[in-house]
């Protein structure tokens, strides 16, 4: 990894400019975000090489929170230290927060979200094709044998009949150190204390009718510190939280509020500033979004300095290998429920098409291709009318 002591004004400028634009222009989820980052940091600017990159990503896999958020964060960590830490993470974050926040103001004076289905209809299948050509940039990486390839495809079964992501993740991790140390389990490794913490215990929430910013705070706290998994996984937390035991939203507002995050670039756990607006106004709204980004800083924070260590060890690189070639187990299966929903007729199968040969024939930057496709769609949309 790169020195992560006091980085000159160079590193940071970087650090910042990146990731304020990926803030802006990362639709397509956590796999689109990965990609795009990859893309950037690995190919274009060689801030990391592929395996770090790949173990920064298992890294992110293994402690809670927004996956792709928290790669930010690490990724930022490598270049600029701890400032760089903070500019990442935060300016990743901070357009989608922004967007989600007008939107939220639209929603509660005008009661109904923006419609933005013209923009997405060009830009999902463009993303299809940046994470495709991005696995298979990884695979090349990850999968070093039979072993790797094999542990990948019984994950992206496994996830296609419903296991839990991180039961898989660790399990991949588990399948490939028990298969390459077999011989050495007699002696209990010393490096497994190492393995990043896999959750956290819940914080208290206070029920009742009227918004109580602490108990507010709280909630959203609990759920950046505990949660695993997809923005369906998020959904089941919030509607546990706010709508069953608090009683502070209905279920239409809930969906709208997923909506929202899905409609954003950057990561969807700014829903929680939508909801935040609506419950509690601008103040409920920068409550909720520091509440449930900041357990990924401190996580973040207390992982980073033991990734190498986690390389250097025998059991452990077997583990990080194992759990690289399940994330992208996992990348695949997520791919391809994507695809079903951004392919939907011929213009965006072309589209899809069309930038994946792009990409792999002219390596075209993946942020031009996004732009012409939301162009692409916005004019077949409107010819469709």
């Amino acid at each position: 990894m790169h020195d992560v002591g006091r980085p000159s004004p160079g590193p940071l400028r970087e650090v910042a400019a990146l990731f304020l634009k990926l803030g802006f222009v990362a639709f397509g989820g956590p796999a689109a975000h990965i990609a795009l980052m990859r893309d950037e940091v690995v190919k274009r600017r060689r801030w990391v090489t592929e395996q770090q990159f790949l173990d920064l990503l298992g890294a992110s896999n293994l402690i809670p929170g927004p996956t792709s958020t928290e790669l930010a964060i690490y990724l930022g960590y490598a270049r600029a230290g701890w400032r760089g830490l903070v500019l990442a993470g935060t300016l990743f974050i901070l357009p989608a927060a922004l967007i989600s926040l007008a939107i939220a103001w639209a929603y509660v004076r005008y009661g109904s979200t923006p419609e933005a289905t013209w923009l997405l209809y060009g830009i999902k299948p463009v993303i299809i094709a940046v994470v495709v050509q991005a696995i298979w940039a990884l695979v090349k990486t990850a999968v070093k044998g039979y072993l790797h390839a094999a542990v990948g495809a019984l994950v992206l079964v496994l996830y296609a009949v419903g296991i839990n992501e991180i039961v898989l993740l660790l399990g991949g991790g588990v399948l490939v150190m028990a298969a390459r140390q077999g011989p050495g389990l007699r002696r209990p490794p010393r490096a497994l204390a190492l393995v990043p913490m896999v959750g956290a215990p819940a914080l208290p929430g206070v029920a009742g009718g009227a918004v109580d910013p602490v108990s507010l705070f709280l909630v959203f706290l609990k759920i950046g510190a505990v949660l695993y998994g997809s923005g369906y996984v998020l959904l089941a937390f919030l509607r546990n939280d706010f709508v069953v035991r608090l009683g502070w939203l209905t279920d239409q507002q809930l969906i709208d509020a997923v909506a929202v995050g899905q409609l954003t670039p950057g990561p969807v756990f700014t829903t929680a500033t939508f909801i935040g607006y609506v419950v509690a106004g601008a103040s409920g709204a920068a409550l909720a979004t520091i509440a449930i980004f900041l357990p990924s800083f401190v996580f973040v924070a207390a992982v980073y300095p033991i990734v190498p260590r986690l390389r250097g060890s025998v059991w452990m690189s077997a583990f990080l290998d194992g759990v690289n070639v399940a994330a992208i187990g996992l990348m695949l299966a997520v791919t391809w429920q994507l695809g079903r929903s951004a392919v939907v007729d011929w213009p965006s199968a072309g589209l899809a098409l069309v930038a994946a040969v792009l990409l792999l024939r002219w390596r075209i930057n993946s942020v031009w291709l996004i732009a012409g496709g939301a162009a692409v769609g916005a004019v077949v949309r409107w010819l469709g009318r």
